[in-house]
């Protein structure tokens, strides 16, 4: 009786994880630790998770970032996996703390069977948003020859290294690339910037311009989502 019972809560949490897409380790958990990794996987994965508990989870995860990573936390403790450890450096950059992110991300480059390119980008976010610019450069090396580096945010944060690091020659070269029309206004916003640092004001002011001339076609969302951008577009446009 007690046989065919973890036969059917294996079943049973086979099913559940095919259905909800679960990553593939619960598979091996359920199947190699029959009793226990069944009520792990039920006690982690199924209980309490009903229909309307998944419509609330984002909502949570905005809410309250610190418990989505003492969860995450947890589930890396249990099982040390390449994923496990990406969604918790992940959770960290999207809270703020990039230092604990950069850990993890830099932990996950050990192994040399995944694809490293993820870890990198965001290691180049990270980097940046802690003034350590030498590691930016360093980074983007690894990255530099990928087609989807160019007009990236690492591409734009690579530049903004090199103007820190008194290259402002080539960190023109890599910033032109995110000038873009209708996009990446945040972005153009810190070109022109650059542009006005470097006494170039003849472009910064072409580029504040163009810019202001856009936001006049924006949609109403859009011009709420850029609206303290284009305020200081504006206010820039003025002093030039």
């Amino acid at each position: 009786m007690y046989y065919f019972l973890i036969i059917a809560l294996q079943v049973y949490c086979f099913y559940h994880a095919h259905k909800n897409r679960k990553p593939f380790y619960w598979y091996f958990v359920v199947f190699f630790i029959p009793a226990f990794g069944s009520l792990i996987y039920i006690l982690t994965q199924v209980n309490g998770r009903n229909p309307q508990g998944q419509i609330k989870e984002e909502p949570t995860t905005v809410i309250n970032p610190v418990k989505r990573i003492k969860t995450l936390e947890a589930q890396l403790k249990f099982i040390d996996t390449y994923a496990n450890r990406i969604d918790l450096a992940d959770a960290y950059y999207a809270n703020g703390d990039y230092n604990s992110a950069i850990m993890h991300y830099e932990k996950t480059l050990e192994d040399t069977v995944q694809d490293e390119s993820y870890a990198r980008k965001k290691l180049i976010l990270c980097y940046f948003q802690i003034g350590e610019f030498q590691k930016v450069l360093a980074e983007a090396e690894f990255l530099k020859t990928k087609t989807d580096f160019k007009g990236s945010k690492q591409q734009f944060c690579y530049g903004l290294a090199l103007s820190e690091l008194g290259k402002p020659e080539a960190a023109e070269a890599e910033l032109k690339t995110i000038d873009r029309p209708f996009s990446n206004y945040a972005e153009r916003l810190e070109l022109a910037k650059f542009y006005i640092s470097q006494q170039k004001l003849d472009e910064a002011k072409t580029l504040l311009q163009d810019m202001a001339s856009e936001s006049k076609s924006l949609t109403k969302p859009n011009r709420k989502l850029y609206g303290s951008t284009i305020a200081e577009v504006e206010r820039l446009l003025a002093t030039l």
